[in-house]
């Protein structure tokens, strides 16, 4: 029997068990053969009918919650497993790397230009693997959260340049997995929508401490005037379009933040002569 099924049938006996006794408690009234101590059963049942209905709904969401929870496991952690099969498949292009930097000294002459040419390749190698700044995200402990940030990464547009740190491994929060992962999605969407080819850095800081989560994101932007930025959360408020259809998000993020304790904030940084936006959550 299907979830919606017991469902339904466990509410339509409520709805009997109600009209039942109903139609008692009246049949008592107009055969003259009512007292309270009827009525004190009647009270009792509708009792005992609410309890079961509350209990069921508790039960019913937290059943909700789990199965939610299970579901971003799924599909969180494939990514990460992608990342992992990455770093894998590198090792060999790594040991390759390293046999050209032990072996150069056969074809250098001299000490200097040895070690020149050394660091040379090893610039350039680095460079070009900009997947080892994620190795921390394979290291904290909410693997979901991990999963979650490096999908949203590399499926980021091709011309954002994302820098990620990581101040604590041990990730701990007070909020339920699904609801994180929700506030978090907005505040990385709201970053990367409004990156061009110009405005193209993205900042990511990931901290827990006193058993809350500190997540911070900042993004390249224009001028924005002070008092635009105090209406980031405002429901329907949006820099991007004023149709009312937008702007919803960093609202939801609010109200489910401050639901749980937390709080979100807003703010202004200059780095290297430019203008970065940010917004943090505690949690």
């Amino acid at each position: 029997m299907t979830d919606w099924v017991r469902k339904f049938l466990y509410r339509i006996f409520c709805v009997i068990a109600l009209l039942v006794s109903v139609y008692l408690v009246l049949d008592f009234l107009v055969s003259g053969t009512f007292d309270f101590r009827i009525l004190l059963m009647f009270f009792l049942m509708v009792a005992v009918v609410i309890w079961g209905i509350v209990d069921w709904q508790k039960n019913y969401m937290l059943m909700k919650q789990k199965e939610n929870e299970v579901r971003m496991y799924q599909m969180y952690i494939q990514p990460l497993e992608e990342l992992v099969k990455d770093i894998r498949a590198r090792q060999h292009e790594f040991d390759n790397h390293l046999n050209a930097i032990l072996n150069m000294h056969l074809t250098v002459d001299n000490y200097e230009e040895l070690v020149e040419r050394q660091s040379a390749y090893i610039t350039e190698a680095v460079k070009e693997d900009d997947s080892r700044q994620y190795l921390p995200l394979l290291k904290i402990s909410d693997k979901v959260l991990a999963g979650f940030l490096y999908s949203k990464i590399v499926r980021a547009p091709s011309f954002v340049k994302t820098e990620l740190e990581v101040k604590n491994l041990e990730i701990i929060s007070r909020i339920s997995e699904h609801h994180l992962i929700e506030i978090v999605g907005t505040l990385v969407d709201n970053a990367y929508e409004a990156c061009t080819e110009e405005l193209n850095r993205v900042f990511m800081v990931l901290d827990s401490r006193d058993d809350r989560i500190i997540f911070q994101v900042k993004n390249r932007m224009r001028n924005v005037k002070l008092e635009d930025i105090g209406r980031f959360f405002e429901k329907g408020y949006s820099t991007k379009s004023s149709d009312g259809k937008r702007g919803l998000g960093l609202y939801n993020a609010k109200m489910l933040t401050e639901r749980h304790g937390g709080e979100i904030t807003v703010g202004t940084d200059y780095i290297d002569g430019r203008n970065y936006i940010w917004l943090k959550v505690v949690v």
